[in-house]
């Protein structure tokens, strides 16, 4: 005798007699959401500013992954998806947004670039992300001086931090807190290839730690690209400058003599230093020539720009 409990379907969860097991994946679907969702990452971390060794680290996966998924070639688990959107400071929901409807402004920016010639596109695409990329209200709450010793940035720096009631931050004070040595100690022991990279570690740091300072940074950040795209993209910079012949006089004023040593051949290479990167500096939101200038002179113009 037959038993009925064998002749009726067994039951799994989630299928039913009716609807039976669910259809295999397209393939061909797979690739175009892994491609889509690479897409939106690489979009929003682009309009953020943000390094991709920035968001692998916030999001705790390895930097290789992260370009896996944004070059559409690696799936992602929904947690670790999830931490990639919290490293973004977005949501899941606009990782999986769809594009909008394609508008007139858009084809008109599009139209615009299309016709530019190449070397300009390098200086659109920098201001763009520059002013649009980042919160331009979170940006000025940081103020960053930039340029050589001896121009100004530690005065007018700590005066204006005082003003303002926030904290004046010297990068490379902060370097030697983090290595627990000089930097001319760490130059020697790591070059300058393991300075620089010791250098954009402790900007993150100070980046991440304050919503509001004001930072004096070393001239030569502006010869490792990373690092200084991004300082102008998380804060509001002022190129301090000053004539080749005033950084000298001021550093000599300052107790250091070694300038005095072959001060012509120092006074060439100071020079030398300013002419190569001149185009650099002239990325920072702002210019302040403090040549000729009393302290009085330089901070109200400094005050009159980041307080408009």
């Amino acid at each position: 005798m037959t038993s009925t409990r064998n002749s009726t379907p067994e039951h799994t969860p989630g299928i039913t007699p009716e609807n039976g097991p669910p259809a295999a994946t397209d393939p061909g679907a797979d690739h175009d959401f892994l491609a889509t969702l690479g897409q939106r990452v690489r979009e929003i971390r682009d309009r953020r500013g943000m390094a991709r060794k920035l968001v692998a680290r916030d999001a705790g996966v390895s930097e290789r992954h992260l370009a896996h998924l944004e070059a559409g070639e690696g799936n992602v688990s929904i947690v670790l998806l999830r931490n990639i959107a919290h490293a973004l400071d977005t949501s899941l929901i606009e990782l999986f947004a769809p594009e909008r409807e394609d508008t007139v402004e858009k084809r008109l920016i599009r139209r615009f670039l299309e016709r530019l010639p190449q070397h300009r596109l390098e200086e659109v695409v920098f201001r763009l992300m520059r002013d649009y990329g980042h919160d331009e209200a979170v940006r000025r709450k940081r103020i960053a001086l930039v340029g050589l010793r001896g121009a100004g940035k530690s005065t007018l720096g700590a005066r204006l931090a005082r003003d303002e009631g926030v904290p004046f931050i010297e990068l490379d004070r902060e370097i030697a807190r983090d290595t627990g040595m000089p930097s001319s100690e760490i130059f020697s022991l790591y070059g300058q290839t393991g300075y620089r990279r010791i250098e954009k570690s402790t900007l993150d740091r100070v980046i991440r730690e304050h919503g509001r300072a004001v930072l004096s940074i070393g001239g030569g950040v502006v010869s490792e690209p990373d690092t200084y795209d991004a300082l102008l993209s998380n804060c509001y910079t002022v190129w301090v400058k000053a004539q080749p012949e005033e950084h000298m006089a001021r550093v000599i004023a300052q107790g250091d003599l070694r300038p005095m040593a072959g001060n012509d051949e120092a006074m060439e290479n100071l020079k030398r230093i300013l002419e190569a990167r001149e185009a650099l500096y002239g990325k920072a939101d702002a210019t302040i020539d403090t040549t000729n200038e009393t302290v009085e002179q330089s901070y109200a113009r400094l005050r009159q720009l980041v307080t408009g």
